[in-house]
């Protein structure tokens, strides 16, 4: 009998060892997510910006970090709160400090099935890939620091709240809400946060003309954009995949293989949906449509990769890619400049994934979904808006018309990415 009891602790620590190495690699899939988006928006920006761009990503990745460790995890996952609209914003760290006591408790004989400091590495990667989205939709003509300033306040506490409401118990989970790797809590929230950004920074100078004309503002570096959409494509398996939580047992490694595919298959769909309505609508295969196509079937994949047939995972990316598409020509009627696409693929389509859910997911309703959308677009907007504007009150939010002329990158970093080849436009 101490043999069999034995045995079942060692089989357990073994499961609890693997579910814990599968988070941290997962995890690290999604940090590597950071690189993609600094080389696809380092590719669609001017030279003269790049530099500055790069700045932004990276600083927003380590602020992330940080604001996240301090106080964001705490409201996010705060334990007694079940069901709940708002977490006590007071508790400064505790989250973190109960995952290393988890982590004690376990090696003692708890029963948790992996590591609390492995999930805080997972979900940490999840908010600075929240404010990623931002740094493009605002790019070549945002102050720097005002821009950083924004990433402590939504790492810290605008995207904790509302990942709380899902993620952490609060009410949308109480209610039924479903969002499996965060088309609404991660994709939704950062183009919610970016459109209030854009709204009161106005567009790129010559970006819009009178009567309604819109110049098309070419980026420098195409192959760079298209590595940088590879490597989002690669980080998004952790993305997905590691939000199954474990691999340990027969029905969790099912799990993650059909989440890998289902993954796979919707970037595919949203590719080819982009590739095709480019054609029928420009008589070209834009290549930037369709890296934003790939993108947009990812994020759509995103709320419910678990469920779908891989054939209906192409269909979602499909339908995706077309409406990221049509997403980006209307934004430009409305002059609303995004220079990347980011609300369009993370907005446009993490509203379409989540309303298409219960496609897949019998125990979704649409009504919930539609709710959990609206209250997440409602709290990001507002409270992000609300700090846009104390900042453009302050500190100001957007550089002058000489710096935006000459470039940020000398004025906000004093370099430039390709000294031997940067002009002024």
């Amino acid at each position: 009998m101490e043999e069999l009891t034995q045995l079942s602790a060692r089989i357990d620590g073994v499961g609890y060892a693997l579910d814990t190495f599968y988070l941290l690699v997962m995890g690290a899939l999604v940090m590597w997510m950071a690189a993609g988006f600094t080389m696809l928006e380092a590719g669609l920006v001017r030279a003269k910006n790049t530099a500055e761009i790069l700045t932004k990503n990276v600083g927003l990745y380590a602020i992330a970090c940080i604001m996240y460790m301090l106080c964001g995890y705490s409201i996010m996952y705060p334990g007694d709160f079940e069901g709940a609209v708002f977490r006590n914003l007071t508790t400064f760290g505790t989250g973190l400090v109960a995952a290393v006591d988890n982590d004690l408790a376990a090696v003692s004989g708890g029963d948790a099935s992996y590591s609390r400091l492995a999930d805080f590495f997972f979900q940490v990667v999840f908010v600075a890939t929240a404010m990623s989205i931002v740094s493009g939709a605002v790019a070549e003509r945002m102050k720097l620091w005002s821009f950083f300033t924004f990433a402590a306040v939504l790492t810290a506490v605008i995207y904790p709240v509302q990942g709380f409401w899902k993620w952490g118990g609060g009410f949308l989970e109480q209610l039924g809400f479903a969002d499996f790797a965060g088309s609404g809590v991660v994709h939704l929230c950062g183009a919610s946060a970016a459109l209030a950004g854009i709204l009161v920074l106005g567009p790129r100078k010559g970006k819009y003309g009178p009567g309604g004309a819109v110049n098309a503002i070419p980026g420098c570096n195409l192959p760079l954009a298209t590595l940088g959409t590879m490597v989002l494509w690669l980080g998004w398996f952790g993305f997905n995949g590691g939000s199954v939580l474990r691999i340990s047992d027969v029905g969790s490694a099912n799990s993650v293989a059909l989440v890998f595919v289902n993954t796979n298959m919707a970037a595919a769909g949203g590719l080819l949906g982009a590739m095709l309505v480019a054609r029928a609508w420009f008589g070209k295969a834009d290549l930037t449509v369709i890296l934003n196509g790939a993108l947009a079937g990812l994020v759509a994949i995103t709320a419910e990769p678990v469920g779908p047939s891989p054939f209906g995972a192409t269909c979602i990316g499909l339908v995706a890619g077309l409406l990221v598409f049509l997403s980006i020509v209307m934004l430009d009627k409305l002059r609303i400049d995004d220079p990347v696409g980011a609300i369009s693929v993370h907005g446009v389509a993490g509203m379409y994934g989540l309303l298409v859910v219960p496609a897949s997911n019998a125990d979704a309703s649409l009504g919930i979904q539609l709710l959990g959308l609206l209250c997440i677009v409602g709290w990001v907007f507002v409270t992000s808006i609300g700090v846009w504007l104390a900042l453009r009150y302050t500190v100001g939010v957007r550089v002058d018309e000489q710096t935006e002329y000459e470039g940020v990158d000398l004025h906000e970093c004093g370099l430039e990415a390709y000294p031997e080849f940067t002009t002024a436009d």
